[in-house]
């Protein structure tokens, strides 16, 4: 494994594969951890940097939470480094040597370079360690206490290392290479003394002695004004040193000389561009006209002018040349005039160019699109050795043209860009990550906002510029004066591309505004058209960088562009006219959809990709107040929303709806009510006092699923199946009668019926087949797994939970997953084969997180509590089950503590504590009696028989036993030897008491009177 914090926190196999740990407390442990470079940390003080003052209820369970799931990450990425976390008094450490940690190799290389007396080797392990830098330390936890001062501690020496990088150089005699990296560094360090010393001497060796004493002032005037120093002796004797020109101050090597160069010298490093930068020198290399084209301000112009210094720094292509191009006169008059063709001169620019080698840029050529495409077509006619590099909106459009779309920067490049503008231009600035990212992203990771964005930092502050971005023309409306007028604001740079286009292409654009998310072709026609032809406007749109398209097709709009073009709809008066005709091709698309059978994947993958468009539908038909239209849409959705997980979205959207719903014919309210109502109940919720009720058989059906989901109202779940399955027959809807089937299956289950739960099971199981409707059979595995499972037919049960874990891994439902990795752990469990359960269980727990379903957690816990009490890790075990007997009794889930109670009693009894596991198992008992499930009975009675025996009285404990097992038979499913250890260690415990003829005397004898209840002698304690 392999860690790294300089920079965001990432973790690494041994083979390059990035290790996903996604939890944010996970990672913070993780970090805090790596902080203290395998020192154990406390758990204590791990729980106050992980919680702070908002601490959970069980501070040491949560902490050990946090640590199974770190392991768990780890491990699962490389099987055996789950190890790497240790429990270490008084707390945990991470073993990770120095070769294992990104700041580890970073102290060894450049405790290396500072060691040798070579300037030149000093100089490559200095750069070597400076590569392991990805931006600020810890950048993604910069909010953290605990990673506060080694934060600071790592930036500090990274400064040291970039000083004595710089003198190295300086010693090689490289003060030219060094200039424009000194004036970054020192803008974003300006009173860092050795620092300035470096960039003097740099100056002065340079020629330019003018300058290194004007840096020199610049640096005493700014101590002067914000610490009240003077520059310290060294500086102080330097500059003495200049002013005298000591012969001391000479670089150790002359320079050698360099022709004079005709690409600019760059004013910043350019950030992120390094592959863009190989890949066009590639295509230039196979092509004698590339083209790069992208959105306004991507950083066309730039890249270019970075591949013309590379390529005049080697000659590989020979000279270069670049010309930048305006709209003033035609192409040929502005690269003559660069060339040194005067007009009245007789040679053309075609003899020109015929013999010479020459690499020529043209920039911005989409204002003389045509005449520089003219021109170039002629040029390379006429030169065998030119080669083109063009920048422009839109391609030239000929024929050999290599294109290449400067795409925008990576998200870490553009954190990076905007972070090191912003710091520049705003010294000390506080810079939050997160609206640094916001930032980034809703900018569409373009340099040039950036840049504009940076500069307005000093005045807003980081969190002020990110709040202000829906008011992004505005806020970034002048930029620097050293820009062309068209990139000095936001707003020029899309206008610079407005202008360009013809009217239909105006028009496409502006009704593109709309979507969210982006649309297909189709989509894109029924809203923008139909009054004009739409998909050659795309194209030009297409070629002009302002749509990006991506596979599908499905085509986007960039987001700054949308809020541009959006503006735009509205001066056109369009705005209501297009919302209205986006709303209806949505609700159309909704309808249509076919979540039941055979096209259910491809139908949900549709519906995935237009989450963004439906809700901006639900939202604007609100907004217009259109009650009927937005019921009838969410109505549309609610299957879908079922079948992902969202229930919370759909609460809030029917809330909604309900809330509006003046004027809505009734048969679409009342179904919406009880949508809304066992959406409710699904996020936590309360149903309401009185049940809603509706005509809409599929509405009944899910009231009835998620009162029996939820625990909360068994009976009223089974009224409701009657009314929904008498409603799908009386239609003759065979999806609607297996889906109900499939429900009564799991409630039969609960009370212990299990034939009727199979022939419920199997019937379901078959329609489901016959209809090819795979979330159906997802339901009716389940249920025959454990129908299974009670039986000991573990291979089956096996078999149908990995049948369900494949399902639900194809239509991407993630709740599902983890509840089907659960059950395969509790059969691992049942095997015997506990490492197996505690990694399925372990992974069960992680992916229910990681979606947010708390009961799938929970249900993987509960596993993992089973797992440690069969190892006898009864601790580990109490701990574990008390904790989710508490979130059960917190949340009033009936059919939960009666197994809960149950293990518990059994650890008390495994402890040799009788009373304890009386009260545990009689408690348990009561619960099972409530929820009319035999075998949970059997449980109990069976833990009581535990707990008699351990109390001395061997005679009821065999009574109990024997009621337990009539119990059990009653069901059809007696106890399978593989979950027999509880009850083989009592009867063992009995019989080494009484006598064979007693024991079966006393196994045969009901312990339970006519009404169900302990009778009163065997109910008596000690």
């Amino acid at each position: 494994m392999y860690f790294a914090y300089l920079g965001p926190l990432a973790v690494t196999t041994s083979d390059g594969r990035p290790v996903a740990i996604a939890e944010a407390k996970v990672r913070a442990l993780l970090a805090d951890l790596l902080v203290h470079a395998g020192r154990p940390v406390a758990a204590d003080r791990l729980v106050d940097d992980l919680w702070g003052e908002r601490l959970p209820g069980d501070p040491s369970g949560a902490l050990q939470t946090k640590v199974s799931r770190l392991r768990g990450a780890l491990g699962r990425a490389e099987p055996g480094a789950e190890a790497l976390v240790v429990s270490q008094a008084p707390g945990y450490a991470l073993r990770a040597g120095p070769d294992d940690v990104d700041a580890g190799r970073f102290a060894q290389l450049t405790a290396a370079a500072y060691a040798s007396d070579d300037p030149r080797a000093r100089a490559d392990l200095l750069a070597d360690a400076l590569t392991l830098w990805r931006g600020e330390a810890f950048a993604d936890l910069a909010d953290a206490e605990f990673v506060a001062a080694a934060a600071t501690r790592l930036r500090e020496q990274r400064l040291i290392a970039l000083e004595t990088l710089a003198e190295a150089r300086l010693e090689l005699g490289r003060h030219l290479d060094l200039l424009g990296e000194l004036g970054e560094l020192v803008a974003l360090h300006p009173l860092r003394e050795r620092l300035r010393a470096v960039q003097l001497r740099a100056l002065y060796q340079a020629g330019r002695p003018a300058e290194a004493l004007a840096a020199y002032a610049e640096l005493r005037e700014r101590l002067a004004d914000e610490l009240g120093a003077d520059p310290g002796p060294e500086l102080t004797a330097l500059h003495q040193a200049i002013l005298v020109h000591d012969p001391a101050l000479s670089p150790t090597r002359p320079p050698a000389t360099t022709p004079a160069r005709a690409t600019p010298a760059p004013l910043a490093e350019l950030v992120g561009r390094d592959m863009a930068v190989a890949a066009v020198r590639e295509l230039l290399a196979g092509n004698r006209l590339v083209t790069l084209t992208g959105l306004g301000g991507v950083g066309k112009t730039r890249l270019a002018e970075e591949v013309a210094r590379r390529e005049e720094g080697d000659g590989r292509l020979g000279e270069v040349r670049i010309v930048g191009l305006t709209s003033a006169v035609g192409a040929e008059e502005q690269v003559s005039a660069v060339l040194g063709v005067r007009e009245d001169a007789a040679v053309r620019l075609e003899d020109l160019l015929r013999s010479r080698r020459l690499l020529l840029v043209l920039d911005n050529c989409e204002p003389v699109i045509d005449s520089a495409a003219d021109l170039v077509r002629r040029l390379l006619r006429a030169a065998p050795d030119l080669r083109v590099l063009a920048t422009s909106r839109e391609p030239l459009g000929l024929a050999g043209e290599a294109v290449w779309t400067v795409p925008p920067l990576s998200q870490d490049d553009a954190e990076l860009l905007f972070t090191t503008r912003a710091q520049a231009l705003a010294t000390g600035a506080a810079l939050d990550p997160q609206s640094v990212a916001s930032i980034c992203r809703r900018l569409d990771r373009v340099p040039l906002a950036l840049e504009l964005a940076a500069t307005r930092v000093r005045a807003f502050g980081v969190r002020g510029v990110a709040a202000r971005l829906d008011d992004r023309f505005r806020l970034l409306a002048t930029g620097p004066r050293a820009l062309p007028p068209r990139q000095r604001s936001l707003r020029a740079v899309i206008d610079w591309s407005w202008d360009l286009l013809g009217e239909d292409d105006r028009r496409v654009l502006r009704r593109l505004a709309v979507f969210s998310g982006g649309c297909t072709p189709a989509a894109a026609e029924a809203v923008a058209g139909p009054d004009l032809d739409v998909l050659d406007p795309l194209v030009r749109l297409v070629d002009h960088s302002l749509v990006t398209v991506t596979d599908g097709p499905r085509y986007h709009l960039p987001e700054s562009v949308g809020a541009y073009a959006l503006e735009r709809l509205a001066e056109a008066g369009e705005t209501e006219l297009i919302e209205i005709r986006h709303g209806a091709y949505y609700a159309g698309l909704a309808e249509r959809a076919d979540l039941r059978g055979p096209e259910q994947s491809p139908q949900l993958t549709v519906l995935d990709q237009e989450v963004p468009n439906l809700r901006a539908a639900l939202q604007r038909a609100m907004r217009r107040a259109d009650a009927t239209g937005a019921t009838r849409l969410a109505l549309s959705l609610t299957w879908y929303w079922l079948l992902r997980g969202r229930f919370t979205e759909a609460r809030r959207w029917l809330e909604e709806t309900l809330a509006s719903a003046g004027g809505v014919p009734a048969e679409l309210r009342d179904a919406a009510a009880v949508w809304h109502a066992g959406f409710t109940l699904l996020t936590g919720g309360e149903a309401p006092a009185a049940a809603p009720e509706s005509d809409d058989a599929q509405a009944t059906w899910f009231l009835g699923y998620a009162l029996f989901t939820s625990g909360k109202d068994l009976a009223g779940s089974e009224e409701s199946m009657a009314r929904a399955m008498a409603r799908f027959q009386a239609t003759g809807d065979r999806w609607g009668v297996a889906a109900t089937r499939a429900v009564q299956t799991r409630q039969a289950f609960m009370h212990g019926d299990l034939e009727t739960a199979r022939e419920s099971g199997d019937s379901a199981h078959t329609l489901f087949e016959e209809l090819d409707d795979r979330w159906g059979l997802l339901q009716t595995t389940y249920p025959l797994a454990a129908l299974a499972e009670a039986s000991g037919d573990y291979e089956r049960a096996a078999r149908l939970h990995r049948d369900g874990h494949r399902l639900a891994e194809e239509l991407g439902f993630w709740t599902e997953t983890a509840d089907r990795l659960t059950g395969l752990g509790r059969i691992a469990l049942l095997n015997g084969d506990f490492q197996a359960a505690q990694e399925l269980h372990g992974q069960a727990m992680q992916m229910a997180a990681e979606h947010g379903y708390a009961a799938g957690e929970i249900h993987a816990e509960i596993g993992l509590a089973l797992g440690a009490r069969r190892e006898g890790s009864l601790d580990e075990a109490e701990a574990c089950l008390r904790r989710l007997l508490a979130w059960h009794r917190a949340r009033d889930f009936d059919p939960g503590p009666a197994l809960l109670l149950a293990e518990l009693g059994f650890v008390a009894e495994r402890r040799g504590d009788a009373r304890t596991a009386l009260e545990l198992h009689r408690e348990g008992l009561e619960v099972a009696r409530s929820s009319g499930d035999p075998r949970a009975r059997a449980l109990a009675l069976e833990g009581l028989a535990g707990a008699y025996a351990l109390a001395g009285e061997p005679a009821r404990a065999a009574r109990l036993l024997g009621t337990a097992a009539r119990l059990r038979e009653s069901t059809g499913a007696p106890m399978p030897p593989a979950e027999r250890g509880d009850v083989d260690r009592i009867t063992a415990r009995i019989r080494s008491v009484l006598d064979g003829e007693a024991f079966a005397t006393e196994f045969a004898t009901d312990a339970l009177d006519g009404d169900g209840e302990l009778d009163a002698e065997t109910g008596r304690t000690r």
